[in-house]
């Protein structure tokens, strides 16, 4: 489904990404951990093309989304539209509109991208809604919500494209913890779907259960990955080590 090759981000002088290499299987949760600034945001903004990388290559499907400068002459470029149509994103802040209802929130974008008709967009939300379970919240404005609907209401907006690839970058970490589990039920419902899905989270118990693979990144590189069990309860690397003491009571 998606295929990383040699990727590499860099903001001024600092690099934040040296040389990503990572493939995920169609239907596969991959689960993403490692210490604030170790490039794990970057990774996704990347893989969905909001920060085009300085070098390597992304392919989608198959297909070759991220010709960038080093591609041959009159073949660099962005597929855009390709990727933004197959990859959903959901931040951390939940970016609704708070001057339109939960419903016109999932609608706008599917009415606008899409092209879908009002009727067809209105149907595809509810049901969305419904799924997340607001089926009674569709006509509340942001503000009206807790924190944890608020991120249900995005996860659905980005359900609605029918996205073929979930992006989650740390979804939980804004919200209280007794609000947690709301969104992690909704992210347990698409795995056991068959979602590909690339889960940026601190949350060790849902990487452990619901986790098809787990990757743990530092300072911009891959440090290893393997299983939620092997990685999680036997590591080899010492940064992956002294990262999980700190996380993990153990």
């Amino acid at each position: 489904m998606l295929k990383l090759e040699g990727i590499h981000k860099r903001f001024g002088d600092l690099e934040v990404l040296r040389g990503i290499d990572l493939e995920v299987a169609k239907g596969e949760v991959v689960c993403v951990l490692g210490p604030s600034g170790s490039g794990k945001s970057t990774l996704l903004r990347c893989i969905n093309v909001l920060e085009p990388p300085e070098e390597g290559q992304i392919f989608l499907e198959g297909r070759d989304v991220c010709r960038g400068p080093s591609a041959p002459a009159g073949e660099a470029g962005y597929e855009l539209d390709f990727v933004r149509q197959r990859v959903g994103i959901v931040f951390q802040q939940f970016n609704l509109f708070p001057h339109r209802t939960a419903l016109q929130n999932v609608t706008m974008a599917q009415e606008r991208v899409l092209g879908r008709s009002r009727e067809e967009a209105r149907a595809k939300a509810t049901q969305l809604l419904r799924r997340v379970g607001l089926a009674d919240k569709v006509d509340e404005y942001p503000e009206r919500l807790s924190g944890g609907q608020q991120q249900r209401v995005a996860i659905a907006r980005a359900l609605a494209m029918d996205p073929h690839v979930m992006l989650f970058d740390e979804v939980t970490s804004a919200l209280d913890p007794e609000l947690v589990k709301e969104v992690l039920d909704v992210l347990r419902e698409l795995a056991s779907e068959g979602m590909t899905m690339i889960v940026v989270t601190h949350e060790m118990g849902f990487a452990r259960d619901v986790g098809d693979r787990v990757v743990f990144m530092d300072d911009g590189v891959i440090v290893e990955q393997g299983r939620p069990a092997e990685l999680l309860d036997d590591p080899r690397e010492e940064r992956t080590r002294k990262f999980l003491g700190l996380v993990l009571d153990r």
